[in-house]
């Protein structure tokens, strides 16, 4: 596998995309509702209290959960959402590797 420097092909992608999940205002919105409220919340309770609708919100759920900042959890007919508080730790790691200052992170 190529590498530049001490980040992988695979390294660099996971982080494109990271970036890619955070480069939505809405999505750094939920982020930051869920954290806020540090517990899980159905995707009623986050509509409520972002200037978008349903369908929206669920897509951009989707993208969050594809790249496991949130954590889905069925529970009945409704889904949970919960952040990954281990996986957003990460997140800094990341961007010092990125910058050449310390380990490559994952999630």
């Amino acid at each position: 596998m190529k590498s530049i420097g001490s980040i992988t092909d695979e390294q660099a992608h996971t982080y494109a995309t990271w970036f890619r999940a955070l480069a939505d205002p809405t999505r750094v919105r939920l982020l930051h509702l869920l954290a806020r409220a540090g517990r899980p919340m159905t995707v009623g309770e986050l509509v409520d209290q972002v200037e978008v609708g349903q369908s929206t919100v669920s897509h951009h759920l989707k993208i969050l959960a594809e790249v496991r900042f949130v954590l889905p959890e069925k529970q009945g007919t409704s889904t949970l959402y919960a952040v990954n508080r281990t996986c957003l730790s990460v997140f800094p790691r990341a961007v010092r590797s990125i910058m050449g200052e310390g380990a490559p992170g994952g999630c």
